[in-house]
């Protein structure tokens, strides 16, 4: 399973780092948390995950300012940005990862439709942020993010080391 290739290789990555990792899922829904979880070690750098589904989730556990919702909506590059700081620093983790997303199949607009997730990478003090649209169901756009927060992450953490 190339998830599980994927897990193990950012448990490796962090391990060897001392580096501890959090989550803040919407449209993943814990999915990126438990295909860590799902690899034998990963307590040794998971600190905590964070289901965000509704903005008032956003909000009260990860921070995300109610101003960026208003001017940007939930699926946006500044929230996802905010749930991974947000994420980070509520476990004391040295990366977070914030996701945010269209999974469909409905809930998708001209501007932002399905298939649309916004993505947070907080690491080491600094955050990135991305937005990706992904073909397919529900939980073929879920698993896809997933993979992509997984492959991005694994360069942004070697990029950190240069």
């Amino acid at each position: 399973m190339r998830g599980a290739r994927l897990a193990r290789r950012l448990l490796a990555a962090l391990g060897a780092r001392g580096w501890h990792i959090s989550f803040a899922e919407s449209c993943t829904g814990g999915l990126a948390a438990a295909t860590l979880v799902s690899v034998s070690g990963s307590s040794a750098v998971l600190d905590g995950a964070f289901v965000t589904y509704a903005n008032s989730a956003k909000e009260t556990l990860v921070g995300v300012s109610a101003q960026a919702l208003a001017a940007h909506g939930a699926v946006s590059q500044e929230v996802a940005g905010q749930m991974a700081l947000g994420c980070a620093k509520a476990m004391g983790a040295e990366v977070g990862v914030g996701i945010s997303g269209i999974a469909g199949p409905t809930g998708g607009t001209p501007e932002k439709p399905v298939g649309t997730v916004c993505f947070g990478f907080y690491v080491n003090g600094i955050c990135h942020t991305v937005t990706h649209r992904f073909r397919g169901g529900r939980q073929a756009v879920r698993r896809k993010s997933v993979r992509y927060a997984y492959e991005t992450l694994l360069c942004l953490i070697e990029a950190a080391d240069q």
